[in-house]
């Protein structure tokens, strides 16, 4: 029985892609914001340079992305995923689940996250402890959880500006968010020994303590921002007093109308992210299904064109952009030429 439902499976996959090179003359892309300005200047660079068609290239999130990505192989399904984040190990069983079992994971450079406010507001000078303080739905006050009572920024640091705490933070689908709530609220929650103290309020939980660490207020100082890094600008251009989450290329591509904040004294920018200097930065990845290689006209050639010295090494397009460029970028060549696929 079990040599039965392999033969169905593999007659399956050939007609899945003869339905993709039927209906798909165009490389399909997908995922996050943080990726698609990347992903677009390598599409038109990738137009203009072979002969094939520019991919199409969408946004809506990591997570979406990859989401997309694992509905299986085939026709109507894209063939990359984009994402600020490395791909979840329930991702990976979801996509092999729908036979999406060949994927090649292509972490090609890195990006700081930052934040920034309006370019006539103060100075912020943070640590993660600080944006834990400001943003977190609890906090310890003497010893006791509670709901977070600041509402200034000099509340949680008098060396902080005297200024209401208003906070535009990436949406949950965004791989930008996963890194905030980790890399900065968990940070500062270990920092200010909150974490301590909500194990002990849950019984001992580790895991109920570290969502409490990454749970944000819901009373309007902190919000969501589900769109890209457009939305958040114009949300600070609208409040001044508001900080925002961006991605350091972003920012970078907005230093007319942006400040950006220190974090443990340290000022964001690409050599600062490149050295790990600066402590929330994170590498951007690229997802190819293998099983599409051969069958939808120049993709391997698109991620390999992505990957080369000329588009992602430095000195290229996407290091002028804002990306900082992998160290290992010879290695991450090897992976995609010879078609390697995670385990």
């Amino acid at each position: 029985m079990k040599s039965v439902k392999l033969a169905v499976s593999a007659a399956a996959l050939i007609a899945a892609s003869a339905s993709v090179a039927a209906a798909q003359e165009q490389v399909q892309v997908a995922g996050s914001s943080t990726v698609l300005p990347y992903a677009t200047i390598v599409a038109e660079a990738f137009a203009e340079n072979t002969e094939f068609q520019a991919p199409v290239v969408e946004g809506g999130g990591s997570s979406a992305g990859l989401k997309q990505f694992c509905e299986g192989v085939g026709g109507n399904t894209i063939d990359v995923a984009n994402a600020s984040r490395q791909i979840k190990s329930s991702e990976v069983e979801t996509c092999a689940a729908n036979g999406v079992a060949n994927i090649i994971e292509v972490q090609f450079g890195y990006d700081g996250i930052v934040f920034a406010s309006d370019i006539n507001g103060p100075d912020f000078v943070l640590t993660p402890a600080d944006v834990f303080g400001a943003l977190a739905a609890e906090v310890v006050v003497d010893g006791e959880v509670t709901a977070n009572p600041a509402t200034n920024w000099s509340d949680v640091n008098p060396d902080l500006p005297e200024q209401a705490i208003m906070a535009f933070i990436p949406g949950t689908k965004h791989g930008t968010r996963e890194v905030f709530e980790e890399k900065v609220l968990l940070a500062g929650c270990e920092e200010t020994g909150a974490m301590e103290a909500f194990a002990e309020a849950n019984g001992g939980d580790e895991d109920a303590a570290e969502a409490a660490c990454m749970s944000v207020r819901t009373d309007g100082a902190s919000v969501d921002i589900d769109g890209d890094y457009t939305e958040t600008l114009a949300r600070i251009a609208s409040n001044p007093n508001g900080v925002g989450v961006f991605g350091l290329s972003f920012y970078e591509n907005n230093t007319d109308k942006l400040k950006v904040a220190t974090i443990n004294g340290v000022t964001p920018t690409v050599d600062s992210v490149a050295s790990g200097e600066y402590p929330v930065s994170r590498p951007l990845f690229f997802y190819v299904k293998k099983d599409h290689i051969g069958v939808v006209p120049g993709l391997k050639e698109y991620a390999e064109f992505f990957v080369s010295d000329a588009m992602a090494g430095p000195g290229g397009p996407l290091a002028e952009y804002g990306l900082v460029p992998d160290p290992q970028l010879a290695d991450v060549q090897a992976t995609v030429a010879d078609e390697a696929t995670i385990q």
